[in-house]
């Protein structure tokens, strides 16, 4: 078949889109090289300053930035490992293991995405608290090992990508349920397994309510609750702001860097599929 070229036009819009998405971070940056009063400027601030390292000095001095960093790495590094070991394992006895009440069950997970968020913080807070992890890590990272959404997204992902003929072939040679996860499922889920470890790092890291609710500030400080702090005070001091802000998000551009092969070979197999 004969495939038609894309116009000029589309990789203008293309260009323009990619552009809007970009400048945000790239205003961003230019913020955290400059001081407030090259802010308070009418002309637009298109090009970076010179203060970038003493802006990061400030927001080191103003709070513990490192401890922060270290305790959304944490977190954000084991939910997203527990999700995709959890959610892989019950997205393929979904999808492909028959047992008794499996489209029952898999409702009743489904259905408990739709429960919204915040109908569950003031039991979910008695929990933590009986549980004696008010402060401490263990209160962000337990209630989100395992999400409803990634467990729909790894079923619908070992229903395209494996046929059930190999499991039933693997049964049939006598392989373990184990060994055929690991020998048939996981090579070709591994694209989809790499989409929902970025959307889920890209969440824990991003989370700011359950963490403020749970966390002690001065003791174990997430990424979002420090920048929140340098948002506060009797004025906004959007150098500061900024520059946390640039220094919090250069771990999710990393990983995306890390990861966006991945991403991109997993939209194209379901463009193809489609």
């Amino acid at each position: 078949m004969r495939r038609g070229r894309a116009g000029g036009w589309v990789y203008a819009v293309l260009v323009g889109l990619v552009a809007s998405s970009l400048f945000p971070l790239y205003w961003s940056f230019v913020v955290s090289t400059r001081d407030n009063a090259a802010i308070g400027e009418t002309s637009p601030l298109l090009l970076p300053g010179g203060h970038l390292f003493d802006n990061i000095q400030r927001v080191f001095a103003t709070v513990d930035f490192w401890l922060a960093i270290g305790n959304s790495l944490i977190v954000a590094t084991t939910v997203m490992v527990s999700n995709v070991v959890l959610s892989s394992f019950a997205g393929f006895a979904f999808a492909r293991l028959r047992f008794r009440g499996r489209n029952t069950l898999f409702f009743i997970v489904v259905g408990s995405a739709m429960v919204p968020a915040q109908l569950g913080v003031v039991p979910l807070y008695l929990v933590v608290s009986d549980f004696g992890w008010y402060g401490r890590l263990e209160a962000v990272i337990v209630p989100a090992l395992v999400s409803a959404f990634g467990v729909f997204w790894m079923r619908q992902a070992c229903e395209g990508s494996i046929d059930q003929d190999l499991v039933d072939a693997a049964t049939v040679d006598g392989a373990s349920i184990l060994r055929t996860f690991w020998h048939v499922a996981v090579p070709a889920i591994r694209p989809q397994a790499t989409v929902l470890a970025m959307v889920t790092f890209l969440g824990a890291w991003n989370d700011y309510f359950w963490p403020l609710v749970v966390l002690d500030p001065a003791q174990t400080p997430t990424v979002q609750v420090v920048l929140s702090q340098l948002a506060s005070g009797y004025f906004t001091d959007y150098a500061l702001m900024l520059t946390g802000a640039t220094l919090g998000v250069l771990p999710v551009i990393i990983l995306f860097l890390l990861l966006g092969r991945n991403l991109v070979r997993s939209i194209s197999t379901g463009l193809t599929r489609a």
